[in-house]
């Protein structure tokens, strides 16, 4: 039987478990016959009748006022065109889920069989008590123009419909920091758009608003230049007619232009309009998946251009989600009437500003760099950086109580700021940005047991998404022939058999000979254990043949740490290697060590595990907060775990007066900041919940992580391997793709870090 392709991992994902990707989620307690009384009848009456005397009291009593409608009659999804409000859904759940990943905000998506304005505008007036405010998506030209704008006047909550503002307010942004950085200004430059959909002429309106001269700007359609002759044009698209005679082609348009906006489709721009174009010119290239000129043949083109895609693998991506989030993050927190004029332009100068500021570490982690500064290729924020939610939507917040449209006034902007801060956590956040880290410097991977469907599966997605480069050991013919009955395509991927006779051998052999001569082993047994894929593929790192290994599927913890540590060793200064998982948990990660390796750690033991955890946690750009754990809150109890764990902490705060830690304490303590200050307000860990936890042995670890990830809803990063000096990761026994894939993507930066210490 087949396994899953490409493009039915897509709808496994969709379809799997719980059909879609979003669902409602009790914010109150509903354990006991009291709550539901509480949550329904008769309980609800109070609210009801609140609210029935002053109507602003909805926002104080339910969620309307962090609930937005993503409203959509699916006569326009993006790339796919008209397919209707129902194959439209998955799109609207997605748009839904990016407003909760970065911007805390609910989303209820509703698609609606509406093909005509009035049948729209008529359903979506009627939801004005549901919601908080609408964004609308999707919907074709010119419709979408007359339904936004009936809407925003028949409705007194934010209305934007994103497929036009979004993509203006971002370009917006890259076109002011752009024409600074190329030495031009926004009231002289000549302009070239093509293309006249709503994004078109949306931004067209965003860039007059910021200074463009509407006679300096030119705009083409599918038909060609849009005049005023044209009897096949709305009064919207008339509004950017030219009357110029030295325009018809794009060609005869391009020449002397100072820049150029796309928004149409893919190679309908040549490198002969580019060099027509003006010293320094200005391109944006957003058709997406294919720009209208690629970003290698631009710069190829033009060393003086300044160039933008919608693309996220070339510099300055023109992303829509550098915006809607945050645009409604701000204007909800102040019951704005509507997202106006003013509120865009101050998302657009908020976003403008951030490129120029100083970049957070996290961003330059996530990214892969050490220098990303303002500049040709940085004009905008990264979708990552974590400064977006504070500076866009405190921009805008601002600007809707300056220009007279919110009903709920901020005083203290300050706190304001960081209880935006806290309302996005960190959780899956964190993995995110190490995909986009390991995909800066994609890495050697070689995998012990490519003989398998999964590993084979996890290569490829590896491969596909430029995370790793796969190599694989195994019996070729069965790795070839799984690939072809799983429709697996690795393309000319490395394949070796270590059993055969294949390139190092001897060399191999060799080394471990002369490691392990001595520890029993003969030249003859070293031969023999490189047939083992773990010993071959340990050397191969050792080699700088490969970057790191992962192995461990199909064979126990020992039988794989085993080769590593005999060929590879422990990094200089470490005694010893750990294991540690990373728990994704909804607020936030948590490290948990050891889980792995040391059964019953002694106490000098407990101080190194300590030491080496700590330092691996700050390589994920987390500051540890840490507890050691016992049965036993600060000498409550006696025994030989509270007293190693009580001893382990008094040598750390001697040796390293910098290390935040404490102990020995029980788990709940050391995650409830709150208990803790009550009950323990002497404790180092005050003000903030541990989030890295070191257990006394290796049972508590394993249980702990174990519970945690079956009945906690935790997702386990893990085991990751420390302590080595080249990077080797094992897996779970039985680990499914997508814990694979997380493993590869740690055994990546794992080896970016590594790779800078030699």
């Amino acid at each position: 039987m087949n396994k899953p392709t490409r493009n039915q991992d897509a709808l496994n994902y969709h379809s799997k478990g719980r059909p879609g990707k979003i669902q409602v989620v009790p914010t109150k307690p509903t354990n006991s016959q009291r709550d539901l009384s509480m949550a329904y009848s008769p309980g609800v009456a109070e609210p009801c009748l609140r609210i029935a005397d002053n109507i602003d009291d909805v926002y104080k009593y339910t969620a309307k006022g962090n609930l937005v409608g993503v409203i959509t009659n699916g006569t326009a999804v993006l790339g796919l065109g008209n397919i209707g409000p129902e194959a439209s859904k998955p799109v609207m759940e997605g748009k839904g889920l990016l407003f909760k990943i970065y911007a805390d905000i609910d989303v209820f998506d509703l698609e609606v069989n509406a093909k005509t304005v009035d049948e729209f505008v008529n359903i979506v007036r009627a939801l004005e008590p549901t919601f908080g405010g609408i964004n609308l998506e999707d919907i074709s030209a010119p419709t979408c123009f007359e339904i936004e704008r009936r809407l925003k006047a028949e409705m007194k909550i934010p209305v934007m419909h994103d497929d036009q503002h979004g993509t203006a307010i971002i370009s917006g942004a890259a076109l002011i920091n752009a024409c600074e950085i190329q030495g031009k200004k926004l009231d002289k430059i000549k302009m070239v758009v093509n293309g006249a959909g709503a994004a078109a002429v949306s931004c067209s309106k965003m860039y007059l608003a910021l200074g463009v001269k509407k006679e300096n700007l030119v705009m083409f359609d599918i038909n060609g230049l849009i005049t005023p002759e044209r009897t096949d044009l709305d009064d919207i698209r008339l509004e950017f007619a030219t009357t110029r005679k030295d325009a018809q082609t794009l060609l005869a348009a391009m020449k002397n232009a100072d820049a150029f906006i796309g928004l149409s489709a893919g190679n309908v721009v040549t490198p002969e309009m580019l060099k027509a174009m003006a010293k320094n010119p200005i391109v944006f290239a957003m058709a997406n998946p294919e720009p209208e000129i690629t970003y290698e043949l631009a710069v190829a083109t033009r060393k003086d251009i300044l160039m933008a895609t919608g693309r996220s693998d070339f510099p300055n991506q023109v992303n829509n989600v550098l915006g809607f989030p945050y645009i409604f993050r701000g204007a909800l927190d102040v019951r704005a009437t509507a997202i106006n004029e003013a509120m865009k332009i101050a998302a657009v100068k908020a976003i403008a500003e951030m490129a120029k500021k100083p970049i957070p570490e996290a961003v330059n982690l996530a990214y892969n760099t050490k220098n990303l500064k303002f500049g040709r290729e940085y004009i905008i924020p990264k979708p990552m950086d974590p400064r977006l939610i504070t500076e866009v939507s405190s921009a805008v917040a601002k600007a809707a109580m300056e220009s007279g449209v919110a009903r709920k006034v901020i005083t203290d902007w300050e706190a304001y700021r960081e209880e935006l801060r806290l309302r996005v956590g960190t959780n899956d956040k964190l993995l995110r940005n190490l995909t986009n880290k390991a995909k800066q410097n994609p890495k050697r991977i070689v995998f012990a047991e490519a003989d398998t469907y999964k590993i084979l599966r996890a290569a490829q997605i590896v491969k596909e998404e430029g995370i790793a480069t796969p190599i694989l050991l195994g019996n070729v013919r069965k790795i070839q022939q799984i690939m072809k009955e799983s429709d697996i395509d690795l393309g000319d991927v490395q394949i070796i058999d270590p059993r055969e006779n294949c390139d190092h051998m001897q060399e191999y052999a060799e080394y471990l000979y002369n490691k392990r001569q001595r520890r029993g082993i003969t030249l003859f047994e070293s031969r023999k254990l490189l047939s083992d894929r773990n010993y071959y593929g340990a050397c191969m790192v050792q080699f700088g043949e490969a970057d790191a290994l992962i192995s461990g599927l199909t064979k126990d913890y020992v039988t794989t740490i085993k080769p590593a540590l005999q060929i590879i060793g422990t990094a200089d200064g470490v005694s010893r290697v750990a294991g540690m998982y990373m728990m994704i948990t909804k607020k936030g990660p948590v490290f948990f060590g050891d889980t792995t390796v040391n059964v019953n750690p002694t106490l000098q033991e407990l101080v190194d595990i300590t030491v080496l955890i700590e330092r691996s946690v700050r390589q994920f750009n987390i500051n540890p907060r840490i507890a050691i754990l016992s049965y036993s809150n600060f000498g409550s109890n006696e025994g030989a775990i509270p007293e190693k764990t009580r001893e382990a902490v008094r040598i750390l705060h001697e040796k390293y007066p910098d290390m935040i830690i404490d102990g020995d304490m029980q788990a709940n303590f050391a995650l409830n900041a709150d208990l803790l200050a009550d009950n323990f307000p002497f404790s180092t860990l005050i003000g903030q919940p541990a989030n890295t936890l070191i257990f006394p042995n290796l049972e508590s670890g394993n249980i702990a992580y174990k519970l945690l990830q079956e009945m906690g809803g935790a997702e386990a990063v893990g085991p990751i391997l420390l302590g080595l000096k080249k990077p080797v990761h094992v897996l779970q026994l039985g680990s499914s793709v997508r814990e694979i894939v997380n493993m590869i993507t740690i055994a990546v930066v794992d080896a970016q870090e590594k790779s800078k210490v030699r």
